[in-house]
């Protein structure tokens, strides 16, 4: 089959390389999932994160369930005493919800009937997380829980401690089934949980799959469902082996996945998994004398590697096939969903780009399959075309991987169809894709405030931005002189929105003034998820243009300063977990725990103040972040803010996707070595930073000075020295 050969190849080549340094070590997937507030709101979020443990960008992932109600998008805190099970989970995102969840939960003796009554108390002391392995003692069972993840699925290894009713609850959830099959070694069942409030398309169901190493001896339906299977006595010490998997498409195919875990060894498993990590966190090597920085470091590194999941699978002639999340039929080919491009389109695409490609090549071809079973690309996926968030950032998705040279089974020429529809009409029922306010855009050059579409200067800026990227798809794809020239004007419209007077961005109304009652502190309303100070720094591909609205690189300068001074002031309707975010980090008007602002730091590399970036990007690094359950500000949102810290501890950052040009920063190690998907070896160094070094006034490229704070992403693919002092 030839998925297997992915399965051997990653044991093949650790095998070919020798010992390895072992990267998962430094791995903390509990850091971020402190979720304070729970239920289905958040008061604060470190993260908003459970501890998923997964293959990289696998087909779902698991986590301990902390919390009994399966309906709450909030269904683990670090700082719960309890645990309900191992869920397997395929939630991006606690604002987009699960779908096709299910648990299961080893017990002794007779379950309680209610859920939220079983359960047992744990300690985190007892626990262990690492990528590719989860175990936990239960006390109230005494029984030990191992899991190691494979592509479709998992395998769990129980210990049981002497009893004569060993056993395991398996639990679907609401209008879900779970059965025995007649020879007692299977269980076997579906999930329809969807409580993805925004979600449009097929209704999902998982099927699964749970074989044990022998035999049941009794099984029982409890009242909520959920299925009790008990074994034979064991003694002390003995343990019991189950092989998991599960599909989208059917009974049949979940079945099929099975063959990934027929490794009878459960530790040969554990080896294999930490092996596929270890080939992806490879790819960066850093080094530093601060281990707390080294493990925030890769820690956040495996996040970028967790979505988009996928959702493909391998029928039984070995070919690729996917359920359609949009038509619900079985179709051919890659796909991958579980992502939002508003949040990603900043920096874990373009990393996915620089280090993984082949990677990204596979998720193309998904979009290209999005586009023609639904007739739109996603802005947001779970696994469908969600209702979430804003913009047409699908246009920057597949120009930066298409100019950084990602190829793959897709047709770019079709994908250029779907990018020039989706900048051209508004979807019927979902506002979040294609663009809302087109016709308005279209004719005026911006969205007007008093037309009931909300939003209006960031959808503006955000679709100028889109146009940009158009624009430059066009002239590498040869497409007409006129249809490059549209979208370059096009992209010129974040003017429209940008006050001449106040230099600043400013809601318009549709007779072309602007907004008398402005106020730069205001969230929402113009805006989401932040005002006018965070917006108006959101002209990626004219950084210049903007430098010059506000008065020159002086002006420029002092406003990008007055963001840090400012007070942490909101003026709105109440008062949202990102805003109390920014209020306690003490950062005035930078609020990185949400995805607007995180690039303009960076800003300050176009005004010749490199020195201010250094000191900033350093400030916020060490300030933010740290290898804890707490250690984020604000949602990680699937790999975006993980990704500006790796970007950033490298020493760049991605600040215009498609423009195939990073802004420089201030490494966070002294030494960084980048294997590059071309072979070569990126060399990153920046004497004096484990000492907290900030400044580095120069920077050189292979020995040859940098005239501009800038590089290209082509010379750094092709390996060398990057070295700052």
């Amino acid at each position: 089959m030839g998925a297997k050969i992915v399965l051997v190849s990653v044991l093949a080549v650790m095998a070919a390389f020798g010992d390895r340094p072992d990267y998962t070590k430094f791995v903390r997937p509990e850091m971020g999932t402190v979720n304070t507030g729970g239920g289905n709101g958040c008061n604060i979020s470190t993260g908003n994160l459970f501890p998923m443990i997964a293959r990289p960008w696998g087909f779902g992932g698991w986590s301990p369930q902390s919390r009994a109600d399966y309906s709450s998008r909030w269904f683990y805190d670090y700082a719960d005493p309890r645990l309900y099970g191992i869920r397997q989970t395929r939630q991006p995102s606690p604002w987009i919800g699960d779908h096709g969840c299910w648990y299961f939960l080893p017990i002794t003796g007779k379950p309680a009937e209610q859920q939220k009554d079983r359960c047992s108390w744990y300690s985190h002391k007892t626990e262990t997380f690492n990528p590719g392995y989860y175990s936990v003692y239960l006390a109230d069972f005494n029984v030990k829980v191992e899991l190691t993840p494979v592509l479709h699925g998992a395998v769990a290894r129980f210990t049981y401690g002497e009893t004569k009713t060993p056993g395991v609850v398996v639990c679907a959830f609401k209008d879900g089934k779970v059965g025995l099959s007649d020879d007692k070694l299977r269980v076997t069942g579906f999930s329809v949980v969807n409580n993805n409030h925004r979600g449009h398309g097929a209704k999902v169901c998982q099927h699964f799959v749970m074989e044990f190493d022998r035999p049941a001896e009794n099984v029982s339906t409890l009242p909520d469902g959920a299925l009790h299977v008990s074994f034979a006595p064991v003694k002390r010490g003995d343990q019991i082996t189950a092989r998991i998997a599960s599909s989208l498409i059917s009974p049949e195919q979940a079945a099929l996945n099975l063959w990934e875990s027929e490794v009878e060894d459960f530790d040969m498993l554990v080896s294999d998994a930490k092996a596929a990590w270890n080939l992806q966190l490879g790819k960066i090597l850093v080094e530093g004398d601060d281990i707390d920085k080294i493990r925030t470091f890769y820690t956040c590194l495996y996040r970028t590697m967790l979505f988009p999941l996928a959702v493909w699978e391998q029928d039984a002639d070995n070919k690729v096939i996917h359920w359609s999340p949009t038509t619900g039929e079985i179709k051919p080919g890659y796909y991958y969903a579980g992502t939002g491009f508003w949040d990603t389109f900043r920096a874990l695409f373009p990393l996915l780009n620089f280090l993984s490609p082949g990677m990204n090549a596979w998720m193309t071809e998904g979009l290209q399959h999005c586009w023609e079973e639904s007739g739109w690309l996603p802005e947001w996926s779970s696994p469908g075309l969600s209702d979430c968030m804003l913009g047409n950032n699908s246009a920057s998705v597949v120009t930066d991987a298409w100019l950084s040279g990602v190829r793959g089974n897709f047709d770019i020429n079709e994908l250029w169809k779907a990018v020039v529809h989706g900048a051209n009409n508004a979807h019927p029922k979902i506002s979040a894709v294609g663009r809302k306010g087109v016709e308005f855009y279209n004719e005026k050059g911006y969205i007007p405030r008093d037309v009931k579409i909300g939003d209006s200067v960031a959808r503006t800026l955000e679709y100028a931005y889109d146009d940009w990227c158009i624009a430059q798809l066009a002239k590498s794809i040869g497409r007409p002189k006129e249809e490059v020239e549209l979208y370059e004007r096009r992209s010129q419209n974040w003017r429209n929105v940008f006050d001449p007077q106040r230099k600043i961005t400013v809601g318009r109304n549709s007779d072309g003034s602007f907004a008398k009652d402005f106020d730069p502190f205001k969230w929402e309303g113009d805006f989401r998820e932040g005002c006018a100070l965070h917006y108006t720094w959101c002209v990626f591909h004219d950084v210049a243009g903007l430098v010059e609205a506000m008065g020159g690189k002086k002006e420029f300068v002092r406003r990008l300063d007055e963001i840090f001074e400012l007070p942490p002031s909101h003026n709105g309707n109440g008062v949202s977990h990102e805003f109390r975010e920014m209020l306690v980090m003490d950062m005035g008007q930078y609020a990185h725990g949400n995805q607007p602002i995180q690039h303009m730091i960076y800003l300050y590399d176009w005004a010749d103040a490199l020195e201010k970036t250094q000191h900033r990007v350093r400030w916020a690094m060490e300030k933010l972040y740290r290898p804890t359950p707490d250690g984020y500000c604000g949602d990680e949102d699937n790999g975006q803010t993980s990704a500006w810290y790796v970007w950033s501890a490298m020493g760049m950052y991605p600040v215009c996707p498609g423009s195939g040009e990073y802004a420089l920063g201030a490494p966070l190690f002294d030494r960084v070595i980048v294997n590059t998907p071309a072979g070569k070896q990126l060399v990153i160094t920046a004497p004096g930073a484990k000492y907290g070094k900030e400044l580095f006034p120069v920077v050189k490229f292979n020995g040859e000075v940098l005239k501009r704070p800038f590089v290209k992403r082509a010379d750094l693919q092709q390996g060398g020295v990057l070295s700052f002092e």
